[in-house]
């Protein structure tokens, strides 16, 4: 029953199974289904205690109560439904309600001399397990004031002439009563509450070992980088070779020399494929082997490298006022050659590179911008940049590239912008804290021999 009330309470584009998520909203949900119970069971108190008991209550006061908490169980249940998380101050409005309403139905029925003061323990626990310890002591607060006033302030019950002359015996059945229905209460409370914990437990698990995947995933898709571009070069100087060979005299004249050949050939074609289409995922900068370096040496050593393997012009823009040393790994270096690869395979005649500082007061930033002359990026995808397999260029694991830029950089405390240039081509804009990049952030210190 409790678990279809559950059911009913859940935001429409909640999964089933994801109800528990929030532990704020859970706990208003049980206090909701709490106060049902309080409603159904103060109702059914009345009737029992008026007719059987033949005591003369003060129906409209006592009616009123359970009249206000079902109106407001039905205003919580529409908040309930639109929302998935309630702060404290809420959680604490929320139980102070029904201290409240239990105030004033004792307050109309003999005050401390009722036995159903002890109720009063039981939402003393429920705050205690639902809200934050300052929290908590205000709700004990609020509910001894309320057992004070009781005590000293109340309307006396008008009791018929059997129970009268023994009342005392019709409170130790009241407090059995009451005794059994707080304990029925608190384990239903404690058994949904410690519910709700090991789903919220199980949805932390299940994260946790998604970004533990992904984070592996990144790992390994920084490997196949590397080697990939590692690769690629290698195979276009044994693919050039393997040409030369072909037009060899000796060669082409021997037919077996020549089907071994073209064997070999395909099979490097093969090779040149797989390692182009190897999927690439995110991974972690700080990888092996860190260097101390500087950032303007760091990046002009970047774009030598890159001259090396470019037919086209690659163009550093160098405004940078100052060396400031950094950790550079090869991780870092493949994240930034990632970006440039992509600029050359799109704008073989020429690239751009500029670096400069931002912030350099406060918070310094390196920026670097890589910026191509290729066809730009189409618009559905500027929306899209950074996610898995979100690419035109009609290939397996394409997309990925950028997908690993952006989760790297973002690991970093950086950003990445994508744009379209008014005069043609893209723009790839990463930003990363120098803070990230610097000696302490890595446990390194420069090597004083150098």
């Amino acid at each position: 029953m409790i678990d279809r009330l559950t059911a009913l309470f859940a935001p429409p584009g909640l999964p089933p199974g994801m109800a528990a998520s929030s532990p704020s909203w859970s706990s208003v949900v049980l206090l909701t289904q709490l106060r049902w119970i309080a409603v159904a069971g103060q109702l059914a108190t009345i009737v029992i205690v008026s007719q059987s008991l033949k005591v003369r209550l003060p129906l409209a006061p006592l009616l009123l109560a359970p009249l206000l908490l079902m109106v407001i169980n039905l205003v919580a249940a529409s908040v309930v439904r639109r929302r998935t998380a309630f702060s404290q101050q809420e959680l604490f409005s929320a139980l102070m309600i029904d201290v409240v309403a239990l105030c004033w139905q004792l307050y109309h029925s003999g005050g401390a001399t009722n036995p159903f003061t002890f109720l009063f323990l039981l939402q003393i626990v429920i705050g205690a397990i639902i809200l934050e310890a300052r929290w908590s002591w205000l709700v004990a607060l609020n509910a001894c004031l309320c057992m004070a006033l009781l005590t000293f302030s109340y309307v006396p019950l008008r009791l018929p002439n059997a129970y009268a002359a023994d009342h005392f015996h019709l409170y130790i059945y009241g407090s059995l009563f009451c005794f059994v229905l707080a304990a029925v209460l608190l384990i239903v409370f404690v058994v949904r509450l410690d519910h709700s914990r090991r789903e919220s437990d199980a949805s932390l698990a299940a994260l946790r070992q998604q970004a533990a995947e992904e984070d592996h995933i990144i790992r390994m898709g920084l490997l196949a980088s590397g080697a990939a571009h590692e690769l690629g070069t290698p195979l276009s100087s044994i693919s050039v070779i393997l040409g030369d060979w072909s037009r060899e005299p000796s060669i082409a004249g021997d037919p077996d020399m020549a089907a071994d050949l073209a064997d070999v050939r395909r099979e490097l074609a093969r090779c040149k494929t797989i390692v182009s289409g190897i999927l690439m995922s995110a991974g972690e900068v700080r990888g092996i082997d860190p260097a101390v370096t500087g950032v303007r040496a760091f990046i002009e050593d970047i774009a030598e490298e890159w001259r090396a393997r470019f037919a086209g012009e690659l163009r550093l823009v160098d405004r940078i006022a100052g060396e400031v040393p950094i950790i550079a790994d090869p991780g870092l270096r493949q994240i930034i050659g990632n970006v440039i690869d992509n600029a050359v395979e799109v704008s073989p005649e020429l690239v751009v590179i500029e670096a400069w500082l931002e912030n350099e007061a406060e918070s310094p930033s390196l920026v670097l911008t890589v910026s191509d002359r290729g066809p730009g990026f189409a618009p559905e995808m500027l929306g899209r940049i950074g996610q898995p397999y979100s690419s035109t260029k009609g290939r397996d694991g394409g997309g990925l590239g950028l997908f690993l830029v952006v989760n790297v950089i973002r690991k970093l405390g950086g950003s990445v912008f994508v744009e379209n240039r008014r005069d043609g081509g893209a723009s790839v804009q990463l930003a990363i804290p120098l803070a990230t990049l610097a000696l302490d952030s890595a446990g390194l210190a420069p090597d004083k021999g150098a």
